[in-house]
């Protein structure tokens, strides 16, 4: 980390930014150890603290909670390059950006919160990232009257701003699926008598701030059990099932193996925008891309990226905890088979388990036509973790030694078994 709180992104640009999932990494490991190690706890939220305050001083432009953070890890899904430069004069506000920031302020709420239970001192720590929650949700949604939400097309977008206009990217891509990510539970363990200045901040914002919260989800109550529950999420139940509308049709996210990173929709039809004298083209590309760019070997433009599937599996488990069984949505849209969100995410699992699955006369997916993988006994049951997959056919491509990311492939697995599919 850089003293100014600044992470290095990857080896041949360290300057660059990757999404701030570090805080999600760093309770996960605390929670899989047993909630124990409350040192490595607070060692790791003051660092990532600094990294928070870093991406709002440094990536909101405007002090307004709409961010663009550049290039995101997602290299060639924009429709400019998008850590490189946009058209002149205008400046890209990006809608994972911003959702990555509303994920990165749950998380920090859920550290503080839990350090707050044995330090008081944390409340105001978590009120602040309380806050922070609410007005990037404000801005996502409704800042300027529309936030990064197009009403008519039911999806978020990338938006290019100028000093006299702001044109939204209609590129439907996996950056308009982040904002689903950011959600959290409050539970009446966590407010009320064990955490009362939180709780009070809270209730008062909740209170004499309606004009943010009035086209957000910040603070949704709810107990069919008879205990209170609070949700924090950047869609509103609306906005939430608009969007998963195209998540989960197969023309548009939704692959045999997962959720694409590209509409299929721009297969026969390429996305195409125009500025500055100059078309720019997006198409769909379901396996290795098509052009040099990026060193050729990283593709955004079809392929379905664990990452970003098993992040989305898990916010929707949440959904479903909150929800319950009232909320069902068309899986896959279009069929008339409604689910809850809970089997949704297991239809989602069950997807992204059969990349790595053989069945009778056929070999693993993600094996594609290697002879070596497909016949030899002494490797078909050697599993590679690809970088991404090829949405048609499950091969894996780029490299092979992803085995962060890409080996939580086992722990849906280990879901899957759990829950008798």
């Amino acid at each position: 980390m850089h003293p100014n709180g600044q992470l290095p992104a990857f080896e041949y640009d360290l300057s660059n930014v990757n999404p701030p999932v570090h805080a999600w990494a760093c309770w996960q490991v605390y929670v899989i150890d047993g909630r124990r190690d409350k040192l490595f706890l607070e060692r790791c939220f003051h660092k990532l603290l600094m990294n928070f305050t870093w991406w709002v001083n440094r990536k909101d432009a405007d002090g307004l909670g709409v961010f663009g953070g550049g290039f995101l890890g997602m290299d060639n899904l924009g429709v400019f390059d998008r850590g490189g430069a946009v058209p002149a004069g205008e400046r890209l506000e990006q809608a994972d950006g911003t959702a990555w920031m509303g994920f990165y302020s749950t998380q920090m709420l859920e550290i503080a919160l839990e350090l707050a239970l044995h330090n008081k001192a944390y409340e105001d720590v978590a009120s602040k990232f309380f806050e922070h929650f609410v007005v990037i949700a404000d801005a996502l949604n409704n800042l300027g009257g529309v936030g990064l939400w197009d009403e008519a097309d039911g999806f978020y977008y990338d938006q290019l701003k100028c000093a006299t206009a702001t044109t939204p990217l209609k590129l439907r891509g996996i950056t308009g699926l982040v904002p689903l990510l950011a959600n959290h539970i409050l539970s009446e363990e966590l407010i009320g008598p064990n955490l009362p200045d939180f709780e009070r901040r809270m209730l008062w914002f909740r209170d004499n701030r309606k004009d943010i919260l009035q086209h957000v989800t910040a603070l949704e109550e709810k107990g069919p059990t008879g205990r209170r529950r609070i949700l924090l999420a950047l869609p509103t139940r609306r906005r939430l099932e608009r969007v998963l509308a195209y998540l989960l049709d197969e023309k548009e996210f939704l692959s045999p193996f997962g959720v694409r990173s590209l509409s299929k929709a721009y297969e026969k039809d390429p996305y195409v925008f125009r500025a500055g004298g100059k078309a720019f083209t997006v198409g769909y590309v379901p396996g290795d891309m098509d052009t040099g760019d990026f060193g050729g070997n990283s593709n955004w433009r079809g392929p379905v990226w664990m990452p970003l599937n098993f992040l989305l599996i898990e916010a929707l488990r949440k959904y479903h905890t909150f929800y319950g069984d009232d909320f069902t949505i068309e899986c896959p849209t279009g069929s008339g088979n409604a689910m809850t969100l809970d089997r949704v995410a297991d239809e989602l699992s069950r997807r992204l388990v059969s990349l790595f699955l053989p069945t009778e006369g056929r070999p693993r997916p993600c094996h594609g036509a290697s002879e070596r993988y497909r016949d030899d006994p002494h490797w078909k049951d050697r599993v590679l973790f690809h970088e991404y997959f090829h949405c048609d056919t499950g091969r894996g491509l780029g490299a092979s030694h992803q085995t962060g990311w890409t080996a939580l492939v086992a722990t849906l697995l280990a879901r899957s078994a759990g829950r008798g599919a």
